[in-house]
């Protein structure tokens, strides 16, 4: 699984940074490093949203904030992990 963290002057302005270092530490308390590449990324081009722009694999989700980021982790990255049957 590939996420890519959105750090383009937007999304570095709402938090991005924080957002990447929430998901290393989510990833490392999963023991997940070795099923999931974290990568930062220039503009996805939704940067007329609330929160940072993450793309999962080829999805791509908008507002994902402090507040939301462990139930985006959760729906997105820990169900999807659990499906391939990992």
């Amino acid at each position: 699984m590939i996420i890519q963290i959105c750090v383009g002057s937007s999304c570095h302005l709402k938090g991005s940074y924080e957002i990447v270092e929430m998901l290393t530490k989510m990833i490392e308390e999963h023991q997940l490093e070795n099923e999931i590449s974290l990568a930062g990324s220039f503009c996805i081009g939704k940067c007329n949203r609330e929160g940072v722009t993450v793309q999962v694999d080829d999805e791509i989700c908008v507002g994902i904030t402090r507040n939301n980021l462990k139930e985006f982790f959760n729906d997105k990255v820990l169900a999807a992990i659990k499906s391939e049957g990992k």
